[in-house]
């Protein structure tokens, strides 16, 4: 009896930030994707770094949800959506869009079928550092999320539609010239775990990275074995191979490297970041393609399995080698490497095609009534 579970393999569209949602499509069902989780960034946002705005989502109606489905099941593929912005914290007015936005996402997932479908809406919760700042800055912090997303997570649940955080701690999302890298909430287990006890609502989860972790000096299967799998939704699909840098020595594999004046820097003979991201000493790798990274996947996806997760695997491709070379060729080796890499570790092996996912059923074309857009003052 097979202990596989037999997860699709998705594509996180933010590697294809320059394809049409139809060039995508076509390119996912070539790499060997049996899903897509669209990017659907605003297009007046202020992050520069993997975005990419693969819906229409401005006048979004019930007729162009059928459109999309139609799309999606004629490539026999599943999907989801996703924009990964700070909720509670930078810039006020651009705060309320981001949030605004996931509520104009949530509506766009009910319209596309929502959890019958298994669409879900990701997103990042960000941090206030305002509040960070201050005495017990983490609790200010966990009480602003929960101000800002109770209502968020009551109108998705009233729509049968489930929210997803992501787990990364944005590590280069401020300057560099700050001492913490620590700027979305969700970033580590203990957060998730309090974030779900002030909201217990169950229409909310998680997208579990383990290469977040991994640099952390965190085993992924340790979390996992800790983790209320009814909340976990995806695995994103990115690791990390730790470098072996004087930085690392200089620093530590704990605190993040520091800015300092570059001439003492200089002088003293101590590395210092030479960008914003180059913080921690790891290095963006997918699994099975261009050597070994720190990640016994075999561990991780066994325990995975033993716990009953039957969720997509969505390959987030950031790779140095891959999405980061910006050449398309090598953005698809890199896809459908990780795959083949994937394929015996998750399918079922077919005594004909060798390892093949099974099929899913075809996304269903709901009849619920249209809703209007809502904005976060009106919750």
């Amino acid at each position: 009896m097979s202990t596989k579970l037999n997860n699709p393999i998705w594509v996180m569209s933010s590697a294809y930030d320059k394809l049409t949602l139809d060039q995508l499509i076509e390119t996912s069902v070539g790499v060997g994707a049996q899903g897509v989780d669209l990017c659907v960034f605003r297009k007046d946002g202020t992050r520069e770094d993997h975005t990419a705005t693969h819906l229409e989502y401005d006048g979004f109606t019930s007729e162009h949800a059928k459109k999309v489905l139609d799309k999606f099941n004629g490539a026999g593929l599943q999907l989801s959506l996703g924009a990964f912005e700070n909720m509670i914290g930078g810039d006020e007015d651009q705060r309320v869009q981001n949030q605004n936005h996931l509520l104009r996402l949530i509506r766009i997932a009910y319209l596309l079928g929502g959890d019958a479908n298994d669409v879900k809406v990701g997103t990042f919760v960000g941090y206030n550092h305002a509040l960070g700042n201050e005495i017990d800055g983490f609790q200010k912090n966990l009480d602003e999320y929960k101000r800002v997303f109770e209502p968020i997570v009551k109108y998705a649940e009233s729509l049968g539609v489930t929210i997803v955080y992501e787990n990364c701690p944005m590590e280069g999302w401020r300057s560099s010239r700050y001492s913490s890298t620590y700027n979305n909430l969700p970033g580590v287990l203990a957060a998730r775990k309090l974030m779900y006890s002030l909201i217990p609502s169950k229409a909310h989860g998680e997208i579990y990275d383990p290469s977040h972790d991994i640099w952390q000096n965190t085993n992924p299967v340790d979390v996992i074995e800790a983790t209320d799998i009814s909340r976990l939704k995806r695995i994103h699909v990115k690791t990390t191979r730790n470098l072996k840098t004087a930085a690392r020595v200089d620093w530590g594999g704990m605190y993040p490297m520091q800015h300092v004046n570059e001439d003492l820097a200089r002088l003293a003979g101590v590395s210092i970041p030479q960008h914003d991201w180059d913080r921690h000493h790891y290095e963006a790798m997918l699994p099975g393609f261009g050597g070994t990274d720190n990640m016994d996947w075999n561990d991780f996806v066994t325990t995975l399995h033993g716990k009953g997760f039957s969720g997509p695997f969505e390959i987030e491709n950031e790779a140095k080698n891959s999405k980061d070379t910006q050449n398309i060729a090598a953005t698809n080796q890199g896809f459908k490497n990780c795959i083949g890499f994937l394929a015996p570790l998750l399918w079922d092996l077919d005594p004909q095609a060798g390892y093949r996912f099974p099929g899913a059923k075809p996304l269903s074309v709901p009849t619920y009534a249209d809703v209007p857009e809502v904005t976060i003052d009106k919750l």
